[in-house]
């Protein structure tokens, strides 16, 4: 069973992080799915897409649900059907689940160097703080990217841009932390950021504080 990860980043939350190394027959072997997904899973043409979405149902699985325990709204995103908030990622091999009481989202990304050819096309503010040359930036660019994709999560709203309306306060590579704030509407809405470097991925994921 290749957990990655399992994490607490408080008291109500927990990440999960699965490395998809074993083959599809052996990630469904204990796997019940709904009608609605086994439809999902059969319409994915890629090997890997599928085993992903099966990877997370074992994540699922380890925190005691079932695949009938979640559904997807008319957006894609997903619910629990406890009420809890539930937030999925994943990226070339790994496979993230968050559950928590409060609103959160996640992403994991492969960190690579195509992210220095369009940070401009997703940073603003964030540029001030980076290095000239963000080919010396791939990791924090990654971070940058997960943290508005995170937070695109929570709000699932369209029209977000994330380089016009999402900005990511200045951060190391050290503290593992830092802010986000969504400036869309009137009132603008604040995030707290955490983030792992996992091997070659970017674990980031988001709460709202305001």
């Amino acid at each position: 069973m290749p957990l990655y990860l399992h994490s607490y980043p408080n008291a109500h939350t927990q990440v999960l992080v699965w490395s998809i190394d074993e083959p599809k027959a052996v990630l469904s072997s204990n796997v019940v799915l709904t009608p609605p997904s086994l439809q999902r899973l059969n319409s994915m043409k890629s090997d890997l897409h599928q085993r992903a979405f099966l990877s997370v149902r074992q994540l699922l699985l380890l925190l005691g649900y079932t695949d009938a325990d979640m559904y997807y709204d008319a957006t894609g995103k997903p619910h629990l059907r406890d009420g809890k908030f539930i937030s999925i990622s994943h990226s070339h091999q790994l496979a993230v689940v968050i559950v928590s009481n409060q609103a959160v989202g996640v992403d994991v990304e492969l960190v690579r160097d195509k992210v220095a050819k369009i940070g401009p096309k997703f940073c603003a503010t964030e540029l001030q703080f980076l290095a000239p040359d963000l080919t010396t930036e791939t990791e924090r660019l990654t971070v940058i990217w997960g943290a508005k994709e995170a937070v695109f999560k929570v709000v699932n709203r369209e029209g977000i841009s994330f380089k016009d309306h999402i900005f990511v306060a200045p951060f190391d590579l050290i503290s593992a932390e830092t802010t986000a704030t969504l400036a869309l509407d009137s009132l603008p809405r604040q995030f707290a950021v955490q983030y792992q470097l996992l091997a070659d991925y970017a674990l980031v994921y988001t709460f709202e504080t305001t």
